[in-house]
């Protein structure tokens, strides 16, 4: 007979603080865009520049917090960041209008969607779901959260990425394809939205690998910074 360990009771619930509150943000699920940034697209030589955004996910367990030691991943040997703006969805909807959208937006993150670039790779090649490049343990880092009625709901912003304190990312979220409306009003035609939602909204170019031992810093502009070593 198997035995549950006791850890698992009472259940983990994933969570982020928010600036400012002693409350944290319970993370339901965590939804991500792709090819969201000309310069990215290209860097990756991908075909179109204004495909409709598409989405995949990644566990709400990925989440790590700012100052965590992440441990360098099992299966790949092209461990790559990716610094994004994240949105944090605060209230239940569907088919959301783009016009109504900035009202679900509780409040920003700075997130880093650490990617095994090999396996991502080799996935699409072969028509494969990109999980296995996307969706592993501590593959989410994220900073606190910046409330909306704090902070308001910014159309722009410098993006920045450093690795041992080297710039290696640097632009605007201004430069999105599809802007914090239109990804909340199409992620909602897709997936019922509800509070606890995080949506990482893609990067700009500049994505590269890392090794054990190395330290990224990402921040954006008015919203936060985050910090976290690869061990």
């Amino acid at each position: 007979m198997i035995h549950l360990p006791d850890t698992l009771w009472p259940p983990t619930i994933t969570s982020l603080p928010v600036r400012g509150r002693e409350q944290h943000f319970p993370v339901r699920r965590v939804y991500c865009v792709g090819r969201n940034y000309v310069d990215h697209i290209r860097e990756m030589k991908e075909a179109s520049e204004r495909d409709p955004p598409f989405f995949f996910q990644k566990p709400s367990d990925a989440i790590v917090r700012h100052g965590s030691k992440l441990p360098y991943p099992q299966n790949t040997s092209d461990f790559q960041y990716e610094v994004e703006l994240v949105l944090a969805v605060g209230r239940e909807g569907a088919d959301v209008q783009p016009s109504d959208a900035l009202g679900f937006v509780f409040g920003y993150a700075v997130g880093i969607d650490l990617t095994r670039r090999d396996l991502q790779k080799a996935c699409r090649e072969h028509g494969l779901p990109w999980e296995a490049g996307k969706s592993f343990d501590h593959s989410a880092p994220c900073s606190e959260i910046v409330a909306s009625e704090q902070l308001g709901h910014p159309d722009g912003g410098e993006l920045s990425l450093d690795v041992n304190g080297m710039r290696r990312q640097h632009g605007n979220f201004n430069q999105m394809i599809w802007k914090v409306p239109e990804i909340v009003s199409k992620l909602s035609s897709q997936y019922r939205l509800h509070p606890g939602d995080l949506i990482f909204t893609g990067t700009p170019a500049g994505v590269g690998a890392v090794q054990r031992g190395d330290g990224l810093h990402a921040a954006i502009a008015g919203i936060g910074e985050l910090s976290v070593f690869i061990c």
